[in-house]
């Protein structure tokens, strides 16, 4: 018995080496292994054996089970190598290849894409785009802009004002009143900075983020605005008017009209609230059926944004340098400037109730907007 336990080790061992697949590993091991298998059923008729045989057949079973068990075990670990690298070269997959079906590239964002669009508006009638910095003095962000000291916008209700370590005579860790820090509330600070760079005439644009204290369906902590600020000899308010003009028929359609209302703005003098003809209801205020226009509520007009001359208190800030000499003069420049909310330009063009909605990250909100 023990001669052919050894036969049937030796015949497994034989096989198992030339398995090619889990399959035949499979079947070796019913074969070998299983219980109607012969090692097995030598196993269990040890018990018939004479006493003096029994210790020794049953090592030898024992061995060579477990030594058929390790074989189909490493040769199983060598098939599975050999049919994974097989599946791999079968089907290589180039991972550069786009998705199956393509997922679209992405779009800009509804802001975004606005933002470019008035930008290049504005490149088309002569302007400059220029940026700047977010985090502002109190110089530049009221104080070169004419605001009154008791002015609402200064307080820590309407501005986000950082604070800051103390530095060469501050006290108290605080700086100096006019160069305290803080998140600009509008882009205007870059008029004077603008000039301040540049010697007039000078025609900028400025797009960029602007940060308030509010949060409501009209209003986010953070939005967008897009300055304009043009100084020239002889510019005068009908110059603004018609700069307007080519921007809102751009914008909302060549059959729109620009009216200028009396309003006040610090840095402007005389300063006017800018609106447009309702394109809903072609200014009419009233649709066709006779009911009240839901846009500009029976108004006829669209408010957009504020504008005015550059109040000659303005020019004060700017210092006069070689560069710029010989400076911007009031009695020798002129110009005028205007701000406008690129999300409440959004809203009125796609009908957008909510400016929220800008920032929810909601796909399908987005989709609708851009190519």
């Amino acid at each position: 018995m023990i001669d052919r336990i050894a036969q049937l080790r030796a015949q497994a061992g034989e096989a198992i080496a030339a398995a090619q697949d889990t399959e035949a590993l499979d079947q070796l091991r019913v074969h070998y292994l299983g219980r109607k298998a012969e090692l097995p059923l030598l196993l269990r008729d040890i018990g018939a054996l004479p006493a003096d045989q029994r210790g020794a057949v049953g090592r030898t079973a024992n061995e060579a089970r477990k030594a058929i068990e390790a074989l189909i075990s490493a040769r199983s670990q060598e098939v599975q190598a050999q049919e994974l690298s097989g599946s791999l070269l079968a089907d290589a997959l180039d991972v550069t290849l786009p998705g199956t079906p393509p997922r679209p590239v992405g779009r800009m964002h509804v802001i975004a894409a606005t933002q470019r669009e008035l930008e290049d508006i504005f490149l088309g009638l002569g302007f400059t785009v220029l940026e700047g910095p977010e985090v502002e003095t109190v110089h530049y962000n009221f104080d070169a802009l004419n605001h009154n000291p008791n002015h609402p916008a200064r307080a820590r209700t309407d501005t986000f004002y950082l604070r800051t370590e103390a530095g060469p005579g501050d006290s108290a860790g605080e700086r100096e009143p006019s160069e305290r820090l803080l998140l600009r509330t509008h882009t205007s600070p870059m008029q004077v900075r603008a000039m301040e760079a540049h010697p007039p005439p000078l025609y900028v644009v400025i797009p960029g983020r602007v940060y308030r204290p509010d949060s409501d369906a009209t209003h986010t902590p953070q939005f967008h605005q897009v300055e304009g600020l043009a100084v020239d000899d002889d510019i005068t308010l009908a110059d603004l008017k018609g700069t307007l003009l080519a921007f809102a028929r751009a914008i909302f359609g060549d059959q729109r009209d620009v009216r200028l209302r009396p309003h006040f703005f610090p840095f402007t003098e005389p300063s006017v609230e800018v609106d447009v003809s309702c394109f809903h209801c072609s200014g009419e205020g009233f649709l066709r059926d006779g009911s009240r226009c839901p846009l500009c509520k029976g108004e006829g007009w669209l408010e957009v944004l504020g504008a005015g001359e550059v109040d000659p208190d303005v020019y004060a800030h700017v210092p006069t340098t070689e560069r710029n000499a010989p400076g911007y003069d009031p009695e020798k420049v002129q110009g005028f400037a205007w701000g406008m909310g690129v999300e409440r330009i959004a809203m009125l063009r796609h009908g957008i109730p909510d400016l929220r909605l800008y920032y929810e990250n909601d796909v399908r909100f987005l989709e609708q907007f851009g190519a």
